[in-house]
């Protein structure tokens, strides 16, 4: 952009001292915030969203596990799932119950433990319908899980994202007020452009990067208990180092553990792999 067209931005009058202007605040040539408002019926005092650069590495099971997490150290803890066309939550959880709603809003499901969901397959009325939208419906679903849902009281809203960096991601970050992201990754060499991806568009958008969970990390031999790299030798340690940013967990590849996520009760799972997440998330 040109000065020509900056000055034809500006109110007339405009000398460009915002500090003395009684419009200050409230100005076509200032950047406008595009955050919208939760419902009125809200207090969500943090939005933590899990991402990755791809798909397949374990977005909706760390979003799962970390709602969990918190949910057992004493905070109220809910679900936004905004993976419109793979939604993964309802089945962790084993919710097969479809949404309500009234004049006020639309009400969240809840867990056997308390945890609030909302997911496209609660709006569904088979859970096998595919959803085939364009990506500003879709977008606007999303945005509407956050204005409409009434999610009640909640220390931690967790963001379950779709992989990449498209419509969602973007929606997201511009109308949820989000205080940090966590990056989900796997061993693999293409780790780093992973990272990457996800990372550069954080910075973009003025997003925190909270850290780094690495799935599929190891599996554990029942027998003799060593750890064996499945899929290789981790690279987290050195792409977070590479990035400035903390591993918040290590995952392994537990039968157990995915049994758990089939049959819809991971929140029975046993492990303390998302500790130093949860320490990380409490001292935000």
């Amino acid at each position: 952009m040109d000065e020509k067209e900056k000055v034809q931005q500006q109110p007339e009058g405009c000398n460009s001292d915002c500090s003395s202007c009684a419009s200050a605040g409230n100005c076509s040539s200032q950047p406008q915030s595009m955050i919208e408002k939760t419902n009125d019926f809200n207090d969500i005092k943090k939005v933590i969203a899990v991402v990755s650069g791809k798909g397949g590495v374990g977005k909706s099971l760390v979003t799962s596990l970390m709602a969990v997490t918190m949910k057992r150290l004493g905070y109220n803890t809910s679900i936004l799932d905004a993976d419109v066309t793979g939604p993964s939550i309802p089945k962790a959880f084993g919710i097969t119950e479809k949404a309500s709603a009234n004049e006020l809003g639309i009400f969240p499901i809840s867990t056997k433990t308390g945890i609030g969901t909302m997911s496209v397959n609660n709006l569904l009325e088979n859970d096998t319908d595919p959803v085939i939208w364009r990506g500003p419906v879709i977008a606007g679903t999303v945005k509407q899980f956050w204005t409409d849902v009434l999610w009640g009281e909640v220390d931690y809203l967790f963001v379950d994202m779709p992989p990449g960096t498209g419509d969602v991601p973007l929606t997201v970050f511009q109308s949820l007020p989000v205080d940090g992201i966590i990056v989900v990754t796997s061993p693999q060499e293409l780790v780093s452009m992973i990272v990457a991806k996800a990372v550069r568009m954080a910075e973009m958008m003025d997003i925190p990067v909270l850290g780094i969970v690495e799935n599929m990390s190891y599996f554990k031999c029942p027998d003799c208990g060593k750890e064996i790299p499945v899929f290789g030798s981790s690279k987290v340690d050195e792409v977070a180092k590479e990035h400035g940013l903390d591993v918040l967990g290590k995952l392994p590849i537990d039968p157990k553990l995915a049994a758990a996520c089939d049959k819809g009760m991971i929140e029975l799972f046993e492990g303390d792999w998302l500790k130093p997440a949860a320490d990380k998330l409490e001292k935000l």
